[in-house]
């Protein structure tokens, strides 16, 4: 018996951006590999990629994931 089940059909308002075909889809068509989602509207998903690059953006530019370089003393110390 398989512990993990292969979803074959996605739930209708289910929507994803396939990266490795670069495109929208309803339910899950590619494997989670090769995809972002689910989205809540065909829209959201379509700017899949930009919303990511924001998001990439905001956390290498949030100090709260970088460490203070050696010597340095941090508000912690």
């Amino acid at each position: 018996m398989a512990l993990f089940k292969k979803r074959t059909a996605g739930k209708p308002g289910e929507w994803y951006y396939c990266l490795e075909h670069g495109t929208v889809e309803e339910g899950p068509d590619c494997p989670g590999k090769d995809r972002f989602g689910p989205y809540a509207t065909p829209e959201e998903a379509r700017h899949a990629m930009q919303t990511a690059a924001e998001r990439n953006l905001k956390w290498e530019n949030d100090p709260r994931w970088h460490d203070a370089p050696s010597g340095e003393r941090t508000d912690e110390d």
